[in-house]
């Protein structure tokens, strides 16, 4: 016996009020109806329908079994629903929000890639480094770095966000050398002012954890700004891994301290928990995941 099959013939059947109704519906005879209905009685090892010639109530086992069986094949319908939405094409537009820095310098070749992938989606990327309410404005997924408030959100987890510890040459070669974070205290630091990165760096190294309160006199918003003043010698930033990785790997910049790291920050891709995504967030959710994922490489 096909026990969603017959299920199916017994909630028709209750909600139709009769088996040739239900047998009208589902396309076929009363009698496979009927038949499929006590087939699932004698498995069930219950009554489910008290049944005369001219009308048929449920019992009270069968009042509770109709509710279950309702709520069963309303959720296989949604999950074949799921299946079937993997098979459309993905079109439409998608409002994407991330951090300034990641979205220029690792976010946007990877939406060019997916929508090379994906021809008839279209992206309006914004970035902005505010807190960004994903509902009130309208977006279809931010990136967000940083821990996550249980905001009811569906959060994919996706590779640490990395800081270096770097400055020019030139800043290192006209400035005393550097043998703990603690000397950043007599080093001038470019603050990162939307974040507490402003005014405190922390590490870890051989001796632990260790957070410094660090000065300078050049503080700015643009992860890009501070590193155009590094490069100009200014003095020493801890920057995104993707913004500085470029200068390290020409020689415009060196890594300082390289045996204390910066304590990795999560992030994560945000989006609502629609039981039935649509086909471009979908896709959307799968190529992003597969490319920043946290079993991918971080890049060098």
């Amino acid at each position: 016996m096909d026990r969603l099959f017959s299920m199916t013939m017994f909630v028709k059947a209750v909600e139709l009020g009769s088996f040739s109704a239900a047998a009208d519906a589902l396309q076929m005879s009363p009698q496979l109806v009927g038949k499929n209905v006590r087939m699932l009685e004698q498995h069930l090892g219950v009554r489910l329908l008290n049944r005369t010639t001219r009308s048929q109530h449920l019992t009270e086992i069968g009042a509770t079994f109709y509710e279950r069986a309702r709520n069963i094949l309303a959720e296989m319908e949604i999950a074949e629903g799921l299946a079937a939405q993997t098979r459309i094409v993905p079109k439409g537009k998608l409002r994407i929000n991330a951090s300034v820095t990641f979205g220029v310098h690792a976010l946007t070749p990877k939406i060019a890639e997916y929508m090379q992938l994906y021809p008839e989606v279209s992206v309006e990327l914004c970035l902005s480094n505010r807190y960004i309410d994903l509902i009130d404005e309208g977006f279809d997924a931010i990136f967000r770095i940083g821990e996550l408030s249980d905001s009811g959100l569906i959060a994919r987890q996706l590779r640490p966000y990395r800081l270096i510890l770097c400055a020019s040459p030139r800043y290192m070669e006209t400035h005393e050398p550097l043998l703990t974070p603690d000397d950043l205290t007599r080093h001038e630091c470019l603050g990162f002012s939307h974040t507490e990165l402003r005014t405190t760096w922390t590490f870890d190294g051989p001796d632990g954890h260790k957070t410094v309160q660090v000065k300078g006199r050049l503080m700015s918003d643009s992860g890009e700004a501070i590193v155009c003043a590094g490069l100009c010698g200014a003095g020493i930033m801890l920057q995104p891994s993707e913004l500085v990785t470029p200068y390290l790997q020409s020689g415009q910049l060196v890594e300082i301290l390289p045996e204390y790291k910066a304590p990795t920050r999560p992030m994560h891709l945000v989006h609502t928990p629609d039981r039935r995504m649509t086909p471009k967030l979908r896709s959307f959710v799968d190529f992003i995941v597969a490319s920043f994922g946290i079993n991918q490489t971080e890049q060098a």
